[in-house]
């Protein structure tokens, strides 16, 4: 019994040692370099940096041939700008917006968490950015139930577009109010303002402003009367009033923000610009012909000047009996830019706004000051005498301000596409060797793995749609 008694004694004793030391290792060993909890500065860049980097890429190898920008040479079938689409040209735009808007997510809750008004109202502006972009490429998309595996929701429901638009809009209206100019960013220096809360403020309402002309179709969203209060209230709302607070990505080229192209020659290789794009600014005589395209050369090297080829064209490319222009290399080389979103292109909506009586603005000073814009934005000068030409000139058409809106909006996303399917201008020339019936897309099929992987949901949106096909009209097209 004595030894039995020395036992239990010993194992109490041992036993409390062992917790004793148990909790002695807990508190003196935490590794002093590991992250407790994420701050939402820590998510900041690399959103900024791989979205606006990705919608770069995206431009030059999507929206350039389907925009009439540039087009692969040669190319004697086939292609987007023939309209060729698949079932898997959405997939990496997919994929890659999800995985960020995650991080967004993310971000957010952080920001909610510190109390930090400022990175709350650009974690909901960010989200508003991607999200716009998203559901314009497809149309309706999961949104309250995406990236919440963790709440064990592993097949997420689709959001319409109108319910999207709604949100996104809400949330960027709900921004413009929190942004708080005494409290400063604390948690680090962001690559796209250098922490600068009042443009960030102005590229949250030029954003809304984007979608809410993106949507004025639709006469259930209020859209025109809320575009005239904000252009009306410049103090309550107010958006890029110059290059220098417009959202651009300035890429160094010192690593981590280097340029999306590992070698610049990629982004020349097997390429030529369109003659849409070359002729229209040959007409306008414009500067930025020599910062965009490279002169085209006849067969025993003569100048030609700058001269594209046809999008979507028939036949073989022996039909073109000189080199043509080329897009320039600097573009892809840094350091260099990627455009998120442009003052040339506030003021075209502006332009826009006054030409169809909405707002009492001027829409020739619009126009005017976004062609200035645009022009300077890329290191160019306006000549004294660029409005003289007829070409050139203000003509109070929607046509006229649309036209040089597709060249401000070069190189930005997927943004002259969606222009395109909004307004129809510019009226894009329809080659021969066009597929589709020679008809634009109006979106991006779902990947493959929606129809796999989240079948009954996607049935759902596709008959909520009318059909998972290029030629669906997206909820504000219709």
């Amino acid at each position: 019994m004595r030894s039995l008694k020395r036992f239990f004694l010993f194992a109490i004793t041992l036993s409390t040692i062992s917790t004793s030391c148990t909790d002695d290792f807990e508190k003196n060993n935490i590794d002093p370099n590991r992250i407790e909890s994420i701050n939402p500065g820590t998510l900041l860049n690399p959103i900024i940096y791989e979205v606006a980097a990705f919608n770069t890429n995206r431009s030059s190898g999507f929206t350039f041939d389907l925009m009439q920008d540039a087009l692969p040479f040669p190319s004697s079938s086939g292609g987007i700008h023939r309209y060729n689409l698949t079932e898997s040209t959405g997939n990496s735009t997919w994929n890659t917006y999800y995985r960020w808007l995650a991080n967004i997510k993310e971000m957010q809750a952080a920001a909610e968490k510190a109390n930090d008004p400022n990175y709350q109202a650009i974690s909901l502006t960010l989200n508003a950015w991607v999200y716009s972009m998203l559901t314009d490429i497809f149309g309706d998309v999961p949104m309250d139930e995406a990236s919440r595996a963790a709440d064990k929701i592993y097949y997420p429901k689709y959001n319409t577009q109108q319910e999207i638009y709604t949100r996104i809009l809400a949330d960027l209206e709900k921004a413009n109010g929190l942004y708080d100019a005494t409290k400063p960013m604390l948690y680090g220096t962001d690559i796209l303002y250098n922490n600068n809360i009042a443009n960030w403020r102005k590229f949250t309402n030029s954003l809304r402003m984007r979608l809410l002309l993106r949507v004025s179709k639709r006469s259930e969203m209020n859209a025109n009367a809320k575009l005239a209060e904000m252009v009306a209230d410049p103090a309550k709302y107010p958006v890029f009033a110059k290059n220098d607070e417009a959202a651009i990505l300035k890429i160094t080229g010192v690593t981590p923000n280097v340029s999306p192209w590992g070698r610049a020659i990629d982004f020349t290789t097997f390429r030529a610009a369109s003659g849409f794009f070359v002729e229209n600014l040959n007409d306008l005589s414009d500067p930025r012909l020599a910062k965009w395209v490279t002169k085209a050369k006849a067969k025993d090297g003569t100048d030609l000047g700058y001269k594209g080829i046809p999008s979507g064209y028939a036949g073989s490319d022996a039909q073109f009996a000189y080199t043509p222009s080329n897009l320039n290399i600097a573009l892809a080389t840094a350091p260099m830019v990627s455009v998120i979103m442009t003052y040339a292109e506030v003021e075209f909506m502006k332009a826009e706004l006054a030409q169809k009586g909405i707002t009492a603005g001027a829409a020739q000073t619009h126009y005017e000051n976004g062609v200035k814009a645009a022009i300077d934005q890329w290191g160019a000068t306006l000549p004294a005498t660029y409005f003289t030409n007829p070409k050139a000139a203000y003509n109070n058409t929607l046509e006229r301000i649309m036209l040089q809106k597709y060249y401000a909006l070069f190189f930005n996303d997927n943004q002259q596409w969606f222009e395109v399917r909004r307004t129809g201008f510019p009226v894009l020339p329809k080659g021969d060797g066009m597929l589709n019936n020679k008809t634009l897309p109006s979106r991006l099929q779902y990947p493959t793995t929606q129809q796999t992987n989240n079948g009954a949901n996607y049935q759902q949106a596709v008959a909520n749609m009318g059909g998972d096909n290029i030629n669906t009209k997206v909820w504000w097209e219709k």
